[in-house]
């Protein structure tokens, strides 16, 4: 019986079903091209120019206000479009109006009125750049104690309105170095109105004059001086013998990097009467 069910295979039939194994050949990877130092000074080009791009469009979004500001100017310039400011009038001595009379007789017996109002806050005008500015003070108790945190919050607090005299410098009518700072641009969220007012300090030129009024009285300066310098330079915060008044904000406009410093002396004969005597 075991012979019976025992199954036979052929030779050919064991070669025919016999199952082929294919050999399966190792893949080789691609050699890798070699780097070489151009390739390397290519590569980083190309980072530093992307990270570039990137950076500046931030700024510009960041800064858009100050900016067009800037460009607007200068486009006026490079056209020929600019106008004159009017508040380049009130850098004359105060301006007086004659009075009509329908008597010519009574002209000369009624004098001149005087119709230059002062603000009823302190306020600086520079009329290059067609600024009209609230000037904001706050306390020295800080300063006192040499808390520069808390100086420094009240600081950007009072610039929301306007541009802020830094405590511990003089005031018009005193004599040492006043000084005034405001921003050239400040963050797009922030809720002040005053965010950009110096975006075009650096458009002033030696020899310009800036009006201040400062307790119902009006002060005139002339720029004598302009400068960079690092924050870390506060030599332009002390005090001098002779009066002057120091502007101060950041530059460029949008970094933080540096300061640029306008130093003004006041025009001591302004307004003066011909016995040599000051008018208010």
């Amino acid at each position: 019986m075991t012979e019976y069910f025992k199954i036979h295979i052929s030779s050919n039939e064991a070669e025919q079903n016999e199952v082929k194994h294919e050999v399966l050949q190792e893949k080789t990877e691609p050699e890798k091209e070699k780097r070489t130092l151009k390739n390397i000074f290519k590569d980083a080009a190309r980072q530093i120019i992307a990270s570039a791009v990137i950076l500046g469009i931030g700024i510009l979004a960041l800064n858009w206000s100050a900016y067009y500001k800037i460009a607007k100017n200068e486009v006026q310039k490079f056209t020929g479009t600019q106008v004159e400011s009017p508040l380049n009038k009130l850098t004359e001595s105060k301006g007086t109006a004659n009075v009509l009379q329908a008597n010519t007789l009574n002209t000369q017996s009624i004098p001149a009125l005087n119709l230059e109002i002062s603000p009823s806050d302190n306020r600086l005008i520079i009329p290059r750049i067609n600024q009209n500015l609230p000037i904001v003070r706050i306390s020295s108790e800080s300063l006192i104690r040499r808390d520069w945190s808390a100086l420094e919050k009240e600081m950007q607090n009072a610039l929301q309105d306007g541009v802020v005299h830094y405590p511990g410098t003089s005031i018009p009518g005193e004599s040492g170095n006043m000084a005034i700072t405001g921003h050239s641009s400040y963050f797009p969220w922030d809720s002040g109105r005053f965010k950009d007012v110096f975006a075009l300090l650096h458009d002033v030129v030696v020899g310009d004059k800036i009006v201040m009024y400062w307790d119902g009285k009006k002060y005139i300066y002339e720029i004598t001086e302009i400068k960079v310098v690092l924050p870390s330079d506060i030599s332009i915060l002390k005090q001098t013998p002779e009066n002057k008044l120091t502007l101060i904000t950041c530059t460029p406009v949008g970094t933080n990097l540096k300061r640029l410093v306008v130093t003004a002396k006041p025009i001591e004969d302004l307004g003066k009467s011909s016995d040599g005597k000051i008018k208010r």
